[in-house]
């Protein structure tokens, strides 16, 4: 490994690169490539990668990041959907010798078993660190989320809106279900901005990095996570609407289910004309487990 090796990540070499190999960028893959170097390093460091750590990379592109995270990790195996970019990363990423490139779409790999298989000491710290592709931000999230597998932290570099999604408090405009769903598995924080101009093509929206770690463990728990997760998108199905409004829309409006769903509400000690948006992550758990209480369910 060498540090010395020119970096992918400016505005000059990239072009270079995609000159060279004929690379035209994949909207339908959401391609664009990051060539601010100062970036790529504060993605590193916001997910504090040291020469302890395994990464695993979703999307790495022409290797920008990749390079940057090989200098400061133990290891590195990154997931690339796009055939035509596998022999780029070979030549790019030549200088390394702790990279490992697989050519697969990220949602149809175990990850369990991509540690165990993929990394020299699969029992080292692990990071996942992904510049996200927009339309399928939520669905890589949540596959890493359940997948099982233990993380130091993940950092993902998204959509703006969605990034302040995932890490929104209670009584702000962007507190949603995606915001209890995520954060009933981690904390979530934004890093930091990145403006579209960073990219090569340019998006028509700006990013974020958002840093996902290990929550403490709760004070309360669902007595089902599925049903929980139901709850939060009643709750948000008419976003102005009160949570009574949406929960006899969502289990009916005949006098005995609503009576239930009053004695649910009473036993979580929840206004029933409150809103959504209102409610902790403790007070969704606490209804879900009082509608099961109640017969609700």
């Amino acid at each position: 490994m060498t540090a010395n090796y020119p970096d992918i990540a400016t505005p000059l070499r990239t072009q270079a690169i995609m000159n060279q190999y004929g690379i035209n960028t994949k909207k339908s893959l959401g391609q664009n490539f990051l060539t601010d170097l100062n970036i790529l390093k504060n993605i590193v460091l916001a997910g504090n990668v040291t020469k302890d750590d395994n990464v695993i990379e979703i999307g790495p592109g022409i290797g920008a990041l990749t390079e940057q995270l090989a200098r400061a990790a133990k290891e590195v195996v990154a997931f690339e959907i796009d055939e035509r970019l596998i022999s780029v990363l070979g030549d790019t990423l030549s200088p390394y010798d702790n990279i490992k490139i697989i050519n697969q779409d990220i949602l149809k790999v175990d990850l369990m078993s991509a540690v165990q298989e993929n990394f020299t000491d699969p029992s080292a710290p692990l990071k996942i660190v992904a510049n996200l592709p927009y339309y399928i931000t939520t669905p890589i999230l949540m596959q890493i989320l359940e997948s099982g597998i233990e993380v130091d932290a993940i950092v993902v570099m998204m959509q703006k809106e969605v990034a302040d999604r995932l890490a929104a408090e209670p009584g702000t405009k962007e507190y949603g279900s995606l915001s209890l769903t995520v954060q009933y598995r981690v904390q979530a924080r934004v890093a930091f901005y990145v403006d579209r101009t960073s990219f090569i093509p340019n998006p028509n929206v700006d990013s974020a990095i958002v840093v996902l770690k290990p929550r403490e463990p709760l004070e309360i728990l669902p007595d089902n996570e599925q049903r929980l997760f139901k709850l939060f998108k009643i709750g948000f199905a008419m976003r102005r609407k009160t949570l009574w409004n949406n929960l006899t829309t969502a289990f009916g409006k005949n006098g005995g289910m609503q009576d239930k769903l009053l004695d649910a509400l009473e036993i979580s000690k929840i206004n029933p004309k409150i809103r959504a948006e209102k409610l902790t992550l403790e007070e969704f758990i606490t209804l879900q487990n009082a509608l099961t209480e109640v017969g609700v369910y």
